[in-house]
């Protein structure tokens, strides 16, 4: 395919969605009459899962890979698209067409649903833009094209006071966090000068007198690419953007999002600053990826733990799992090791992710729709008027706890099997204990859901209401929780195969 087609078509599945976010906000501007919800919902949906059926192409025939010739460069190498950068795009677009359908009943008498669909489109667009970054200036025009967005998604219900406030609180502490990398970029450029991840590499290596310039400009960048994820400290906005914004917003920010920033922290710091050329630098930013994440981990699941409300809990529990996703940086070491194995692993981690923190978050907006509350408390008995949706719910909890035989716990074995292999042990031992924390709050909302009685016969009447596009995303995102167990070893081996070629 890489020697029929003209190189440019390596784009297709970013082209793809940034396309149908286009066309949606072409209709919607000059025919609005002409538009519906379904209409839109439905154009989108087609649109993501072009792209991912364009990515899924790519990633089988070998776009990218060491095997048929490596990476494609493409506008004087500002992008490269490669296997990793394949990887990405499926999760970003698998996550898209999940939060899209939901939306559909989510938004069902909202008076102009078919912004949201473009905002989404955008997003989504701006994160596979992400994905085939290969200079500095790339990824901060594509962390802006994620950035606007997602403030309006998350202040989207405009007369609901908590989502106007939680948009206007991640629009602030989001334009703080963007001009601090952006300053750690001019600093980088301003001591190595140019913008190219292999240009940079290969100046931080031989880098003296503005050591300390260049530092400074990998810890501020360090301090973007926290936010992003969610990671401590930069992570207060991420309670209050995900319990204010409507629940498939914050199911897309929470999942895609992360993933975003992600992708952005694995190219950087193995491309642009790779641990040896660092070190040489006196540049020791393995050490602090591995406190970042072990005390994002901790802070997230004891955070969680102590929350009433599904929905924040959720949110305590993203900041988790950015924590155990961090371990694919923070365990690389400087002679290579199983650098591959531990970044592939992170990668597979977040692919499993993002269809189980999705469907629970999309489960959460199924129970807004219903109306019956927020707590642990509403959702007493409802696996007696719901069961299909309940047990679903209960796969997402007991996969994101890393319980057997879900995806989660392959995946987080891997990953801490790799720290282990790589001679962090101590980072491996606190995802651990982590993981035995989550059970705790994860288990109460399986026990609300199955044990529990409602509080009174009539609270589960909303129920009758059977939103059926919601049901579908749930639904759907549960089997492939649970399909991606027999198929997980394609799934390790391909992305432990993209971090590989990286080293």
């Amino acid at each position: 395919m890489v020697n029929v087609l003209p190189p440019v078509t390596a784009l297709l599945p970013v082209l793809l969605l940034g396309v149908t976010g286009l066309a949606l906000l072409l209709v919607d501007t000059v025919s609005p009459d002409a538009r519906s919800n379904t209409s839109m919902a439905v154009v989108s949906a087609l649109g993501a899962l072009a792209s991912l059926a364009a990515t899924v192409w790519f990633v089988v025939s070998g776009t990218g890979s060491v095997d048929t010739g490596g990476a494609i460069t493409l506008f004087a190498d500002a992008i490269e698209v490669d296997t990793m950068a394949l990887f990405f795009t499926a999760i970003f677009a698998s996550v898209t067409s999940l939060v899209v359908v939901a939306a559909h009943d989510y938004f069902h008498d909202h008076a102009n649903p078919a912004a949201f669909y473009s905002l989404l489109m955008f997003a989504a667009t701006g994160m596979a833009l992400l994905a085939v970054a290969n200079s500095l200036a790339v990824v901060f025009v594509a962390l802006e094209m994620v950035s606007l967005p997602s403030y309006v998604l998350v202040a989207f219900l405009k007369q609901n006071r908590g989502s106007v406030e939680a948009g206007l609180k991640y629009f602030l502490v989001g334009a703080l966090s963007s001009a601090i990398f952006l300053f750690g970029i001019s600093l980088v450029y301003a001591a190595t000068g140019s913008l190219l991840f292999g240009d940079v590499a290969e100046a931080v290596g031989s880098i003296d007198s503005l050591a300390g310039v260049t530092g400074i400009g990998i810890v501020m960048i360090v301090g973007g690419v926290a936010f992003k994820t969610a990671s401590v400290p930069f992570h207060f906005w991420a309670p209050e953007a995900y319990e204010g914004a409507p629940a498939p917003a914050s199911a897309f920010l929470s999942s895609a999002s992360k993933a975003a920033g992600f992708v952005v922290a694995f190219q950087l710091f193995t491309e642009a600053f790779p641990v040896g050329a660092s070190l040489a630098a006196d540049i020791n930013w393995v050490f602090a990826f591995g406190i970042l994440a072990a005390v994002t981990m901790t802070l997230g699941n004891f955070a969680a733990a102590v929350q009433e409300e599904v929905k924040r809990m959720l949110a305590y529990s993203s900041i988790g799992h950015a924590g155990y996703a961090l371990i694919g940086v923070a365990a690389l070491s400087q002679d290579g090791g199983a650098n591959g194995a531990v970044m592939g692993a992170a990668m597979a981690h977040l692919l499993v992710y993002g269809f189980m923190n999705t469907g629970a978050f999309l489960f959460v907006a199924m129970a807004e729709r219903w109306g019956v509350g927020r707590t642990f408390e509403d959702y007493a008995g409802l696996a007696r008027r719901a069961p299909v949706a309940s047990t679903a719910m209960a796969v997402f909890m007991f996969s994101l706890a890393g319980l057997p035989p879900f995806a989660g716990f392959f995946s987080k074995y891997f990953l801490f099997m790799g720290a282990i292999d790589n001679g962090f042990l101590w980072l491996a031992g606190v995802g651990a204990v982590n993981s035995v924390v989550s059970l705790y709050y994860y288990s109460r909302v399986v026990k609300a859901l199955f044990l529990d009685d409602p509080a009174t016969p009539s609270a589960l009447d909303a129920l009758d209401v059977r939103p059926t596009a919601l049901y579908a995303a749930v639904v759907f995102a549960a089997v492939a929780t649970v399909l991606l167990l027999p198929g997980f070893g394609p799934v390790i081996e391909t992305a432990q195969a993209a971090a590989s070629a990286l080293f």
